[in-house]
């Protein structure tokens, strides 16, 4: 966590401590001085109390929001991509990170409805699978159920890595996990290359993506967007990355509160250009897992969607 991002956090966790303390002080003093009976001015409606009230009833409508609404809102998003690496071929390219699925079932079926409707040639998906053992099948059954004309290829996240090594998290499901590995897609004789490091691979990006052939479309899979400043001598034209949840809980105008990347807020959600290479950094379907709370705020699901396409053509 950067020291921008901790100062970010603490500063909302001190607002919300604040205006909560406030509301239990009003109503104490309320509550003591109805019971001696000295409640000559009603403390609780003065124009400060009014504030306090108002702040505490916006903190909780946005936390039940955060619960029960956004987690389930799934924004399906469009980016075009013009090419001179094509002639006449389009390849789309379906993008989903960071499932995180629970015993709880949440956006499975629904991702499954959305992805499928969307009929596209290739589905990637950048790491993080599930937060509990529990949710294995589920997550399996779900990635199994995803259609796509040509191929589906995945990438280990860190979840994956760090708690899930001893589990075979996509066996049965069609998807090809890319360690350290580069593959072709064809479609109409024309090719566009995928690769992919899982984490725990990131140091061997130079003999992975040297190869890249700077004749075709090439798009990296990586959990981490923090590649993306290291990659102006390689071929890389779209770069794809998840694991910041787009900050999972976002302030309007401020962005992500936390990422726990390494460039924090930089590369915090969405596009970016650097050098050659789109960047892009999906905000997930699922949410943290552990003790974490289980809420999104201003931060919704995410599926991208990438038509890949000739600027000939145009």
């Amino acid at each position: 966590m950067t020291i921008i991002e901790k100062i970010g956090a603490m500063v909302f966790l001190a607002i919300i401590a604040i205006v909560y303390s406030l509301e239990v002080c009003f109503s104490l003093v309320y509550a003591i001085n109805k019971l001696r009976g000295k409640l000559k001015v009603n403390p609780f409606v003065s124009k400060s109390a009014l504030l306090i009230h108002l702040l505490a009833t916006i903190g909780i409508i946005c936390f039940l929001y955060g619960c029960f609404v956004e987690p389930y809102w799934i924004e399906v998003k469009t980016i075009e991509i013009k090419t001179e690496k094509l002639r006449e071929t389009s390849f789309r390219l379906v993008h989903i990170s960071d499932m995180h699925c629970d015993k709880k079932l949440r956006n499975e079926k629904r991702v499954v409805e959305l992805v499928n409707a969307i009929n596209p040639d290739v589905i990637v998906f950048t790491g993080d699978t599930i937060n509990t053992s529990v949710a294995l099948a589920t997550f399996k059954d779900t990635m199994k159920s995803l259609k796509a004309v040509i191929g589906k290829f995945a990438v280990h996240g860190n979840y994956d890595v760090w708690y899930w090594s001893d589990l075979d998290l996509f066996s049965d499901t069609g998807f090809k996990v890319l360690e350290k590995d580069v593959v072709t897609i064809k479609k109409n004789n024309e090719v566009i290359q995928v690769s992919g490091l899982s984490v725990g691979n990131s140091e061997l990006y130079p003999q992975v993506l040297k190869s890249l052939s700077s004749e075709r479309f090439n798009v990296l899979l990586y959990h981490y967007p923090d590649l993306i400043e290291d990659l102006e001598d390689f071929n890389v034209d779209l770069y794809l990355a998840g694991h910041t949840h787009g900050g999972q809980v976002a302030m309007p105008l401020y962005g992500a509160l936390v990422t726990l990347s390494k460039y924090g807020k930089k590369y915090e959600a969405g596009k970016y250009i650097v050098g050659d290479t789109l960047l892009y950094v999906n905000r997930g379907i699922g949410m943290e897992g552990g003790y974490t709370p289980r809420v999104r705020f201003w931060a919704r699901p995410e599926i991208t969607v990438f038509n890949i396409v000739s600027e000939r053509g145009y």
